[in-house]
């Protein structure tokens, strides 16, 4: 499993006061998926990407339940937030849309 705290750094980019169990509960949560480039990385140019986001981390993980729309557009929102980076980390990506619904502590 990949270790957390070399995320620590990018997520640091976005949120400077970084909660590192919290990452540390993202990276076991992606688990084998940040084994391979691809998709250790959100592509917001996708649509079925970010549908996947929406579907599998808000809507599974998160529990969240707000319209499609909504989550859409938070989804929307960090991808934005980050668009100055071509290499949009899957754990960064999670951490600012957990940190927006404050759920961050669901990965302590």
């Amino acid at each position: 499993m990949a270790d957390h705290t070399e995320y620590l750094p990018d997520v640091k980019t976005y949120h400077a006061e970084v909660d590192e169990a919290a990452v540390k509960g993202i990276v076991k949560h992606c688990g084998i998926a940040l084994a391979k480039r691809d998709s250790s990385l959100v592509s917001a140019s996708d649509k079925s990407e970010l549908d996947r986001v929406r579907d599998s981390f808000l809507k599974k993980k998160l529990g969240l339940t707000a319209p499609d729309a909504e989550l859409d557009a938070a989804v929307k929102e960090v991808a934005d937030t980050m668009k100055a980076d071509r290499s949009k980390s899957r754990v960064t990506f999670y951490y600012l849309l957990a940190k927006k619904y404050d759920r961050l502590a669901d990965f302590h």
